[in-house]
């Protein structure tokens, strides 16, 4: 839920970031997407100097936008002003605590994903040859060899027929989580199946970090530990995968990709995969990015390898994500036909639910604005809940401002609409749906009632830049506007 019930997340510009550093002696250097200081936390317990010396290792990262901070020698986090009560401690001589104690949660999470990772096998190590194959055949990675799955370090859970690929912790290597994929056939297609330890949204694993050196400077970013793995095979670049593929770049990972003086996104063969793309290239600074355009002859990296291309050709024609701010039409021409080979997936993201609906606007596409109205009782909350659900499940990530009803009651109709039953009837099913309600990309605004439009519109763009929201609805004007002044044109 955003923001926090303290109140707003208070904004801090990069001028307020810079002028305070100054102010405090700290040096610091201009990143990409952070700016880089060195560390509060590395230094021992013994007496502190008064701020951190010159000589310091860089290796506390600032996030430009949300003042947010991340030390990658320590894991330390927090907020701007966590940041700067730490500098205040400091002045006064006392450290300030390095890294907390992972909670509970955390904890339970990793000892369970130690379990399963002590069960799981090399997969090259299965019974015998022919197990091997054909697990490997299953997920389609026949062509991956077990040199490059032993250097990633995946593994295969004979229980859950599932690959396991694991999550270290950049600073001292220990397990920290996994994912688990596994095969599901639904008819002549086939769908993967994710499952994370600990729960997807403290799932942060940058599939592949422990393998990249201090001097890389190019990377290619992918959307799913196959490619990542066929990645390197064939090409030999630096290559990590993203936790949740094209549905978000959670931004406590942009540190770990300020050391790359040039990053590809490759994202996956479809045009969300392309817009998603373009939308992490902004947060990464479009001046280092360059994105692959799917397409026939440029799916993603593991059928790129299964399909006999060159993926190094493929890199070299990835296009600059800067656009200049005059273009002609030869640098719009391969868009273009993108858009005409794709007709169908440019009218945007399907109901899968509401088939006439899709004839009326298309699809849900980015950037459109659509109202819907009736009288009072007319089921207009009902409907929209069941809409925005809908393409929540398809993995668009939502932002709802409810302004009229309070969020439990929202929550429940929409928890009912994903479960197609009553659970009223049925309490001892609640856990298992609302988990797996839990793990929809789905955010809620805490307000209520008349609202200052300024404080509304900030927590969408900080929702925005955290969370990667592509679909806001807000429910419903009348009430945030409050009833007085209607009459004003805002």
């Amino acid at each position: 839920v955003l923001p926090s019930p303290e109140g707003p997340v208070p904004s801090v510009s990069i001028t307020e970031i810079r002028q305070y550093l100054r102010a405090q002696g700290i040096p610091f250097h201009d990143g990409y997407s952070c700016l880089h200081t060195p560390s509060l936390f590395t230094s021992g317990r013994e007496a502190q100097p008064p701020l951190p010396a010159t000589g310091a290792p860089y290796t506390l990262f600032i996030d430009k936008t949300t003042g947010s901070f991340l030390c990658t020698a320590t894991l330390a986090e927090g907020t701007w002003q966590d940041f700067q009560a730490n500098v205040e401690l400091r002045h006064r001589g006392i450290p300030p605590a390095s890294s907390e104690e992972p909670e509970e949660d955390m904890r339970r999470a990793r000892e369970d994903a130690r379990c399963v990772w002590d069960r799981a096998l090399p997969l090259w190590e299965l019974l015998d040859e022919d197990e091997t194959n054909k697990t490997k055949a299953m997920f389609g990675i026949s062509l991956v060899t077990d040199a490059t799955l032993k250097r990633f370090g995946v593994r295969y859970l004979r229980t859950a027929k599932s690959l396991v690929f694991p999550w270290f912790s950049p600073r001292d290597a220990t397990l920290k989580g996994l994912k688990l994929v596994r095969v599901e056939k639904k008819g002549d297609a086939i769908a993967y199946v994710e499952e994370t330890l600990p729960r997807f949204d403290s799932y942060r694993n940058l599939f592949g970090l422990p393998l990249i050196g201090r001097r890389d400077t190019e990377l290619v970013l992918t959307g799913w530990e196959l490619d990542a793995l066929a990645l390197h095979q064939a090409t030999g670049v630096a290559s990590l995968a993203l936790p949740r593929g094209a549905t978000c770049l959670p931004p406590a990972l942009l540190p770990y990709l300020e050391q790359f003086k040039r990053i590809t996104l490759w994202l996956g063969e479809d045009l969300r995969s392309w817009e998603a793309a373009k939308l992490f290239a902004r947060k990464l600074s479009l001046k280092r990015c360059s994105l692959v355009r799917p397409g026939d002859l440029q799916p993603r990296p593991l059928e790129a390898l299964n399909q006999g291309l060159n993926l190094t050709k493929i890199l070299r024609a990835a296009l600059p994500a800067s656009h200049k701010s005059i273009v002609s039409f030869r640098q719009l021409r391969e868009e273009v036909f993108g858009e005409l080979v794709n007709t169908e997936q440019v009218a945007g993201v399907k109901w899968a639910r509401f088939p006439e609906l899709n004839k009326l606007l298309k699809g849900h596409r980015r950037g459109e604005l659509t109202i819907f109205t009736g009288p009072t009782g007319s089921g207009k909350t009902t409907f929209i809940s069941e809409y925005a659900l809908d393409l929540c499940m398809q993995g668009v990530c939502t932002l709802w401002g409810s302004f009229e009803i309070n969020n439990v009651r929202l929550a429940k109709i929409m928890l009912t609409q994903f479960a197609t039953q009553r659970l009223e009837d049925q309490l001892e099913l609640y856990d298992e749906w609302a988990d797996r309600f839990e793990d929809l990309p789905l955010y809620f605004m805490t307000f209520h009632g008349q609202q200052n439009i300024k404080t509304v519109i900030d927590t969408m763009q900080h929702a925005v830049y955290m969370y990667d929201i592509t679909h806001v609805v807000v429910d419903n004007l009348q009430f945030m506007m409050g009833h007085e002044h209607l009459s004003v044109d805002r």
